[in-house]
């Protein structure tokens, strides 16, 4: 298999996963709003703490 086989592969499989995020989401703040924005809140913090992390990996040195 290329490299670039199996990053079609895991696109695929990240855009159904996607899919079943965003339903799982949909749930969250349909039967439990409040809930779900904390949560959501928290992962946006950690993600962009990531995304800090990222930014230093990107750096050229």
């Amino acid at each position: 298999m290329t490299d670039l086989e199996i990053i079609n592969k895991i696109e695929k499989i990240r855009s159904e996963n996607n899919i079943n995020w965003m339903n799982v989401l949909r749930l969250a703040f349909k039967y439990a709003p409040d809930e779900a924005r904390e949560i959501v809140s928290k992962i946006n913090v950690d993600d962009n703490r990531i995304g800090e992390l990222l930014k230093k990996l990107s750096k050229n040195k």
